[in-house]
């Protein structure tokens, strides 16, 4: 069994706000009618403090305006002021302006507050959540191999590297399975009636900042065991190729920096659900299954 020596240095990028050395400590909370929705960075506070209308700044947090009672008003006024800043070319992560929102809320389980253009949860550091899909096929020998995908060249992040299968992020207002069955037609030309046999099996959840913000972020995990001669096709231009490879082959590139992170921490509870890696013979075992389950 191949021991995954990248993934303790993998999962502690993943798991900075709890680290140390964070920026988190110096962030001011993002509070939406009395509840903590986000982390806000030192340089984001000084740039929303020209917009005292929308953010009022007090007591080391930033607070969306109470006089902003509905999800409408406050979703109306934060996209003003991101339109502002992204005219003004204030942050770099506004460069690449989707025209997606994402909602804003404390918890997934609660309702959402607002909805936010997706470049710009980073600045505040709410929690961003997404569907990732893990594509295998068994063989005739009872093998398994899985579908990996090679990102497109001209992807804003991450071009070029290793995906999985299908994933998407999950829009304002889009349920998880209608987010499942669009990426899937859209990344792979899988048809919904093989998309809907995916199977919910876990949740993946990290946080991690760079020089744009922090990220925190949590993943609805699928198992879609896609049937022997179903090829997915390449649909809206993400992806560059696909590769059937066996679970070996699959081991050996995680060890390498071909994947997205994000990605690889799926494949990575892949491993670990299906039982391709073991606790008597990976030393790390505990600190993988620990360090996918982080708390935001």
């Amino acid at each position: 069994m191949h021991v995954l020596m990248r993934f303790p240095l993998q999962l502690c990028y993943f798991s900075l706000s709890l680290s140390p050395g964070s920026s988190q400590a110096k962030c001011c909370p993002f509070m939406v009618s009395g509840h903590q929705v986000g982390w806000v960075p030192p340089r984001v506070v000084t740039e929303l403090g020209r917009f005292p209308e929308v953010f009022q700044l007090q007591r080391g947090t930033v607070e969306l305006s109470p006089g902003l009672e509905s999800y409408t008003q406050r979703s109306a006024a934060v996209d003003t002021v991101l339109h502002c800043l992204r005219e003004e070319n204030t942050f770099r992560c506004l460069r690449g302006w989707r025209d997606e929102k994402y909602e804003v809320m404390p918890q997934f389980c609660d309702p959402p507050m607002l909805c936010m253009e997706r470049s710009a949860t980073c600045l505040f550091g709410v929690k961003r959540y997404g569907v990732h899909i893990n594509g295998f096929t068994r063989q005739p020998d009872g093998g398994v191999s899985m579908w990996v995908a090679r990102r497109a060249l001209g992807k804003p992040t991450y071009p070029g590297l290793l995906d999985n299968m299908v994933a998407g992020g999950l829009a304002a207002q889009t349920s998880i399975t209608q987010t499942l069955v669009k990426e899937c037609a859209e990344e792979a030309c899988i048809p919904e009636c093989i998309a809907k046999c995916a199977h919910p099996v876990s949740t993946v959840s990290y946080t991690y900042e760079d020089d744009e913000g922090v990220f925190p972020e949590c993943q609805f995990v699928f198992d879609l065991e896609v049937p022997q001669g179903f090829t997915p096709q390449i649909g809206d231009g993400e992806v560059l190729e696909f590769y059937l490879w066996p679970m070996d082959k699959v081991k050996e590139a995680l060890v390498t920096a071909e994947f997205k992170p994000n990605c690889a921490l799926v494949v990575l509870d892949f491993l670990i659900r299906h039982s391709y890696l073991d606790p008597d013979t990976e030393p790390h075992y505990q600190q993988f299954v620990a360090g996918l389950h982080r708390s935001l």
